[in-house]
């Protein structure tokens, strides 16, 4: 992934007001993050813990998760990278782009509670015991499989 300024990730936004994007969280330590080994940009909101931001290429989502009573009911694997429910994994429910979003529309999909997905999968982040289920994959077809569910994910929201 390219490194993105705070500038570019806030012009990024889609499934949000630009006057909602000029507000919210965004890390600042981004001229820290391990860009090259990064597929996409997570984070959750200090300040409002369900809510949480995602960027990759020129798309950002504004998502949220569920209560953590709700979040308890169910558990599944993280959709992108595969790292188990034991690791820390939460629904993250995006509105849709536009009108659809507007009237209430909303994506959900499963991801590491810190967005960690990238570096777990290129061996660089522990999800700890019993986080990660054995593959016999390469990390080319890991690696793809997370564009590919990305993408999916991205392009469901911006429909």
């Amino acid at each position: 992934m390219k490194p993105l300024t705070e500038q570019e990730i806030r012009a990024a936004f889609v499934n949000c007001s630009k006057g909602e994007a000029k507000r919210l969280y965004v890390p600042r330590d981004l001229s820290d993050q391990p860009w090259e080994e990064l597929d996409y940009l997570g984070w959750r909101d200090p300040r409002a813990p369900q809510r949480a931001y995602l960027v990759a290429g020129d798309q950002a989502l504004v998502l949220r998760t569920p209560s953590a009573g709700a979040e308890r009911m169910r558990r599944s694997m993280c959709s992108m990278c595969t790292v188990s429910p034991l690791a820390g994994v939460s629904l993250m429910v995006a509105p849709r782009a536009g009108a659809a979003g507007k009237r209430g529309d909303s994506v959900g999909s499963y991801f590491c509670n810190d967005f960690g997905c990238s570096l777990y999968l290129r061996g660089k982040r522990d999800p700890g015991p019993g986080g990660r289920l054995p593959e016999t994959i390469s990390l080319e077809d890991k690696v793809e499989r997370l564009a590919t569910n990305l993408t999916a994910f991205l392009g469901r929201v911006a429909a």
